[in-house]
């Protein structure tokens, strides 16, 4: 399987998943600007959306949608406990959350990103997602991970999105347990190695682009 990402979008969120499941993936970078992976292919051509992630699977077949990836790799792997089995409950609750960190969350940051947004639209927009991180934030009350003691892939998806806090000047630390939960999530070895193969990936490819220039 070949994962498509850009480093730090929210792309992270399967490719910690993966890690924490122990799949081996090939990765392959993705300039959202021009659409062209990394490799020079034509991205849309793989994902007509034009975003990231997607998920190229063995026969061919593209997933699509961060949610989705999750969910799906996660089941490769039912040893690692990354999502409950399905049918069940649980299945379902964690389904609720990656639900509303997608819809309610990961979208409250998308007009952040709008270079034209007005310091009002923006400081409104801001007031708006955090009472959508201290939702979360309930419910990481008096527990580690989002479903209980055991990470999964809710926690990957929701930590991916608060490393982009500080680029907006929210700070974590006015909901101590997502703080706690981004120091913990983190920590995770998994999580790092996701992490440092993104900043490699970043730097190759900006060493690639220097090159051509």
């Amino acid at each position: 399987m070949k994962l498509y990402l850009s480093p730090g979008a929210c792309s992270l969120s399967p490719h910690i998943v993966a890690h924490e499941a122990g799949i081996k993936l090939d990765v392959e970078g993705v300039d959202l600007r021009s659409h062209t992976t990394h490799g020079g292919e034509d991205y849309r051509a793989i994902n007509p959306k034009g975003a990231v992630p997607s998920l190229k699977l063995d026969d061919g077949q593209v997933l699509t949608e961060g949610a989705v990836i999750v969910q799906y790799l996660a089941d490769q792997a039912p040893s690692a406990k990354l999502i409950p089995a399905a049918g069940t409950l649980e299945r379902y609750r964690a389904q609720e959350l990656l639900n509303f960190i997608a819809t309610e969350v990961h979208k409250g940051f998308s007009p952040l990103f709008n270079p034209k947004i007005t310091p009002e639209a923006k400081s409104a927009q801001i007031e708006m997602l955090s009472k959508k991180i201290g939702y979360v934030a309930g419910k990481l009350e008096g527990r580690d991970y989002l479903m209980g003691d055991t990470f999964g892939v809710a926690d990957a998806y929701f930590f991916t999105l608060m490393t982009w806090t500080p680029g907006f000047g929210i700070d974590l630390a006015k909901w101590p347990s997502v703080k706690a939960h981004f120091d913990r999530v983190s920590a995770r070895p998994a999580v790092k190695a996701a992490m440092d193969h993104e900043t490699k990936l970043k730097a190759a490819a900006g060493a690639a682009a220097t090159a051509k220039a």
